[in-house]
């Protein structure tokens, strides 16, 4: 489906990866659902809303529309889709991208000594994701195809910031596995994208805080929206469905279907130093 037809979804929008992701998607014309908390300006300690989010999708070519949700209620994920349903009655792509980052998650020491809130991402990111995508797959077998989008990182497999996040990252990872055996006879493809260090708000803003620390790291760091363009290219590859199931990363999806960034540049795969993405077994047990 061309992008201009397309109805989008992108959890976790306000800022972040969810922001890039969208904007990149609304720039193909399609009609981009953008979900988060943060309502007004001052409402999060980093900038960003769901409003300006959608706003800049339609100053870009896309149809932004905001929509305030808090990703721990599953009521509130049924009403919107229940919404979507109404005014679309199909969605072309579903990307989980909420994660809540609790304080004191990058912070050094056992898991033991940092705060139980930590499992917050397990809430908002694992169990979110699933519970999008269960409102969301009526729509997205509706036209008999589609794709959904976990997007995860190399913490699924190594060690990254302690064990509360390398779950909630190998969880969404194996129901992205899970999840496309359900869905294959509606020729709809699930897939997790590995992502690299992405120049966020909140990456921008450590790297501000500590000048020259970051220096080599800041140079191969993704742009928000390079996932997006990734997504966007594999929406239109023909052999989309060969990939349904696996985890990707995204540095070697894109050199493969020609991505490039937004500066033009192919940032690294991070796989000779951060491992490779697991291979889950073919076999079925209902």
């Amino acid at each position: 489906m061309v992008g201009s037809e397309r109805i989008v979804v992108v959890t976790g929008a306000s800022r972040g990866a969810g922001k890039g992701i969208a904007l990149a998607l609304g720039e193909t014309g399609a009609t981009v659902y953008v979900t988060g908390r943060t309502r007004n300006e001052g409402d999060s300690p980093l900038p960003g809303t769901v409003f300006a989010t959608a706003e800049e999708i339609t100053r870009r070519g896309g149809h932004g529309v905001p929509v305030v949700l808090d990703h721990r209620d599953d009521a509130q994920f049924e009403s919107f889709f229940a919404r979507l349903r109404d005014e679309h009655g199909r969605l072309d792509i579903l990307v989980n991208n909420a994660l809540a980052v609790p304080d004191g998650l990058t912070e050094k020491g056992p898991f033991w000594d940092k705060p139980l809130t930590l499992l917050d991402l397990l809430d908002v990111g694992m169990r979110s994701s699933y519970v999008a995508t269960y409102y969301a797959a009526p729509l997205l077998v509706a036209d008999g195809a589609g794709l959904v989008v976990n997007t995860s990182s190399f913490g699924g497999t190594c060690y990254m910031h302690g064990p509360a996040y390398g779950a909630g990252k190998a969880a969404v990872d194996k129901m992205a596995h899970d999840m496309a055996v359900d869905f294959r006879p509606w020729n709809v493809a699930v897939v997790s994208i590995w992502m690299g260090l992405l120049a966020t708000e909140r990456t921008l803003a450590a790297f501000a805080a500590n000048p020259g620390a970051y220096d080599g790291l800041a140079a191969t760091a993704e742009s928000p929206e390079f996932t997006g363009r990734v997504i966007d290219a594999l929406a239109r590859d023909p052999k989309l469905m060969d990939r349904t199931g696996q985890v990707l990363i995204g540095a070697e999806i894109a050199r493969e279907l020609g991505v490039e960034d937004t500066r033009g540049q192919h940032p690294p795969s991070h796989r000779p130093f951060l491992g490779n993405p697991p291979v889950f077994s073919d076999a079925v047990v209902d």
